[in-house]
């Protein structure tokens, strides 16, 4: 333990920043990946046109987008106008009913949009999430997972807060990962549903390493309540950098663990204004 601490020192004797160690010097961007947005941030656009949507998306220097072919359109269709723009397409959702009655079909839509994850945001449950819940979801999410990595596609859950209810040492969200085969089941960190639900972001990423895959990143109203509920406000979705969260710490501790892929998702009603906001805040972070 010594010549662990004394390790440091030595270098900062010597001029070099411990950060070298890691693959990082001073100065570097925290973002390490490629700019990417959930689609649910325009989830007002859509209707009114995808292709005008998907030059805003391009416009705003995004170039990985986590989701599928709006109604209306099919996904053939949808990758070219993506790829014409230079979007890709790595990560999309589904309904966990979908993943519970037939994980083949789920692969089968994954593969056809081209994605290598998919993501299941919401659990059922009514009022406070209960075991019941969880026991639920590990059943669906260690078969449904298993199917898809036979598929080659990369199951995640998206933590949404309410699975922080207390439960035996920890919380219902610890019983779930514990009891989820990480060969199937990885996770996706909302950070701002994290923290709203009680949970700390750096903390957990710390906690569980690498069966965090991906991130939605948002920030969260300062002073504004929160709950397990899962549910909040579109005015407490506010621009990165403004709220509670600490997005540098969680940034740094996502490269730590090697994350490839984070996504922007803005709740808000301001998303055209907040956006560009929110991305001009990541780039200026460095290390």
């Amino acid at each position: 333990m010594k010549k662990l601490i004394l390790i440091p020192l030595v270098l900062l004797m010597l001029g070099i920043a411990p950060l070298a160690c890691f693959g990082q010097k001073k100065g570097d961007p925290l973002l390490q990946v490629p700019l990417g947005v959930q689609s649910y941030s325009f989830r007002n656009h859509w209707a009114n046109g995808v292709e005008s949507t998907l030059d805003i998306i391009q416009e705003m220097g995004f170039t990985e987008l986590e989701g599928g072919a709006p109604r209306g359109t099919s996904t053939a269709e949808f990758l070219t106008l993506c790829s014409a723009r230079g979007i890709s397409i790595p990560s999309t959702g589904t309904s966990f009913e979908a993943l519970e009655l037939d994980p083949q079909k789920v692969a089968d839509q994954v593969k056809e949009l081209g994605a290598k994850y998919v993501m299941v945001a919401w659990l059922p449950h009514n009022g406070d999430f209960t075991k019941a819940n969880a026991d639920r979801a590990i059943k669906a999410f260690n078969e449904g997972g298993k199917v898809l990595a036979e598929n080659g596609i990369t199951f995640m859950y998206h933590v949404h807060g309410y699975e922080f209810q207390p439960y035996e040492k920890g919380t219902l969200f610890d019983y779930i990962v514990k009891n989820t085969d990480p060969k199937y089941v990885s996770y996706q960190m909302d950070v701002m549903w994290t923290h709203f639900g009680g949970g700390d972001p750096v903390a957990l990423l710390k906690k569980y390493g690498k069966r965090w895959v991906s991130l939605h990143l948002k920030d969260f109203r300062k002073g504004a309540p929160k709950d397990m509920t899962g549910l909040t406000g579109p005015e407490n979705d506010v621009v990165l950098g403004t709220g509670e969260l600490d997005l540098p710490g969680i940034l740094r501790e996502s490269n730590k663990i090697g994350i490839k892929h984070m996504f922007i998702e803005d709740e808000s009603d301001e998303e055209l204004e907040n956006l560009p906001r929110s991305i001009a805040y990541l780039k200026s972070l460095t290390y």
